[in-house]
């Protein structure tokens, strides 16, 4: 979705690398979705829509909108909040979210959390512990993540922090079904539609999936990012291949994007 000739920037954040990666991987025409607070994906799919998807649909918080030609985003903090509805072609109401998502027919692209996610792309937002009535950690619960997972054509997981007690050998509960104990016929076998996690976003690298086992193998590292660094806050061993690629570095043009018409507030840079 980039030139190769275009400059690449010289100073850039982790969380502005990681929206320029999610930009490049999504294509005009596509019904995106982001759901709650996820400022970094958020950013990376307006990127996205503001470099090369004017026709994309987008949806942030319950608002379907086109903002193409929107100079400047004016900024909302989560999911429910009004101001995002300033932009609005369309709005839903969220506690029909869900039963909207089974209704309608597959959407393109979602992003998913976890609490906990496993080599195969499981994702956990119940909690923490053995026992769900004396969870050490509790969380949201699934949050949709579920039905949206079963109701898009591909999904990214999405983590703020690449540790251990995330990234594990097998989650305690799961609310996202990624590819169960492996293998590509997975997801097929349960009769579970969608396409399944494409990507694991952290803030160290990027994962992808085994093309037959659907392991969770090692696709870039971000820059200045060691391979023994990666292994060592991983909680499973993943896939290493004999080349690994560094994550592609934003260009000057999408970090002026970023700051000036997307996170004006700075969010992004931050939180590196």
């Amino acid at each position: 979705m980039r030139s190769t000739d275009d400059a690449i920037a010289t100073e850039y954040t982790t969380p502005e690398l990681v929206a320029a990666f999610i930009a490049n991987d999504l294509e005009d025409g596509i019904g995106v979705m982001v759901g709650a607070n996820l400022p970094i994906p958020r950013a990376g799919v307006l990127l996205a829509h503001l470099t090369h998807g004017p026709n994309m649909r987008v949806t942030l918080s319950m608002t379907r909108t086109n903002l193409f030609h929107e100079p400047a985003m004016e900024p909302f903090e989560f999911s429910t909040d009004f101001r995002a509805a300033k932009w609005a072609e369309s709005y839903f109401i969220h506690n029909q979210l869900i039963d909207d998502i089974k209704r309608s027919s597959m959407r393109d692209v979602f992003f998913i959390g976890g609490l906990q996610i496993d080599r195969y792309g499981n994702a956990n937002l119940i909690g923490i512990g053995a026992d769900y009535g004396h969870l050490k950690m509790r969380g949201p619960g699934g949050v949709g993540t579920g039905d949206k997972g079963c109701h898009c054509k591909r999904y990214y997981l999405y983590i703020n922090n690449h540790d251990r007690r995330v990234l594990v050998e097998k989650c305690d509960f799961v609310t996202a079904f990624g590819w169960g104990d492996g293998g590509a016929d997975a997801r097929r076998k349960l009769g579970i539609p969608g396409g399944g996690p494409r990507y694991c976003i952290t803030p160290l690298c990027i994962f992808d999936f085994h093309e037959e086992t659907k392991h969770m193998r090692i696709k870039s590292l971000h820059p200045g990012v060691t391979l023994e660094q990666v292994l060592d806050q991983t909680g499973f061993a993943p896939i290493v291949p004999a080349r690994i690629e560094i994550t592609l570095p934003p260009t000057a043009e999408q970090i002026r994007i970023l700051r000036e018409r997307i996170d004006r507030e700075g969010i992004l840079r931050r939180t590196s």
